[in-house]
């Protein structure tokens, strides 16, 4: 696992709470965290339900809307594997267990134990660390936020010569070979993709759409961009996948993408830097004791190698 990913699974253990607090409205159900494992709006509650109107009675105890939220947020992996509609009902049968569970472990006084005390901790420090993030992190990244990130990256956009082309490959030089004569003769290019290509998209007449350089093998890529003119066909190319004859179909320059395409990553990008950021804040002048001395040396190395991987990524912006 690489270290920007370890530092996003980091920020990602809060990110159910981006469902209650999503982060750009124009995309907050595509981008609410750098997770797939988000329970979706209808496992919650209604829009602008009151967190306080009871759902359930379980004997004397009541459920509310604000615990189906609390429960939505806690169990978003599990809700995914569920259709919607059956999401809230679901909910409230967990609801109902844990009312009666929890009755019975008072009764019996597992309450007063010193290992509950612990754990009872643990989740109040867990819930905190969850309303700091909401709050404080998520909060941070708003539309303006993104679209301000999306403007300097667009500012700093250098246009590359991109192409469209489309191919036929085939297995030998002599089928690649009679195939150009039959095209030199005045033979549609698409159809004798579909005819004769055995490269997957051949069914849509061999076209492989824009492309950049770099995104192509070799071989292949020198013959496509050297192609002049729209329309041109090359002579037979080679690569490790056979024989190929390229018609350039288009030419352009690369522009950059629409807000809307990029705005999810770019909001990924500013939680993890805010996250990372904020938290080194609150780390500062914070002393760390760990006993074990392995585990320390992992820890210390896990620490140093995200230092160097922001250092890289950082770098690399710039």
């Amino acid at each position: 696992m690489s270290q920007s990913t370890q530092r996003l699974l980091r920020a990602a253990s809060l990110a159910a709470l981006l469902v209650a607090a999503p982060l750009a409205p124009s995309f907050a159900q595509e981008a609410a965290a750098p997770t797939t494992e988000t329970a979706a709006p209808e496992a919650a509650a209604p829009a602008e339900a009151d967190p306080s109107t009871v759902v359930a009675t379980v004997g004397e105890e009541t459920i509310t809307e604000g615990d189906l939220a609390f429960a939505a947020e806690d169990m978003a992996q599990d809700l995914a594997q569920m259709p919607p509609e059956e999401r809230r009902a679901f909910l409230v049968r967990v609801l109902i267990d844990m009312k009666v569970m929890s009755k019975a472990a008072r009764d019996e006084g597992m309450d007063q134990t010193p290992i509950f005390a612990q754990r009872l901790k643990y989740l109040e420090e867990r819930a905190l660390r969850r309303a700091y993030f909401a709050d404080v992190i998520a909060a941070a990244i708003t539309e303006d936020a993104i679209r301000a990130e999306y403007d300097d990256f667009v500012s700093t956009f250098v246009p590359a010569d991109e192409i469209r082309a489309s191919h036929i490959l085939v297995e030998t030089e002599q089928e690649a070979k009679d195939l150009k004569a039959e095209i030199d003769g005045g033979a549609d290019f698409a159809t004798l993709a579909r005819e004769n290509s055995i490269d997957p998209g051949a069914a849509n007449g061999g076209d492989l759409g824009f492309f950049g350089k770099g995104m192509m093998v070799a071989p292949f890529e020198e013959a496509a961009f050297a192609l002049g003119e729209a329309g041109d066909v090359s002579e037979p190319v080679q690569s490790q996948f056979g024989w190929h004859i390229i018609k350039l179909e288009e030419k352009r320059q690369s522009a950059p993408p629409a807000f809307e395409q990029v705005a999810p990553q770019i909001q990924n990008q500013l939680l993890m830097r805010t996250f990372t950021d904020q938290v080194e804040d609150l780390m500062s002048g914070v002393t760390i004791d760990i006993a074990d001395p392995e585990l320390k040396a992992k820890f210390d190395a896990q620490e140093a190698a995200e230092e160097a991987a922001a250092a890289g990524e950082a770098a690399a912006d710039q």
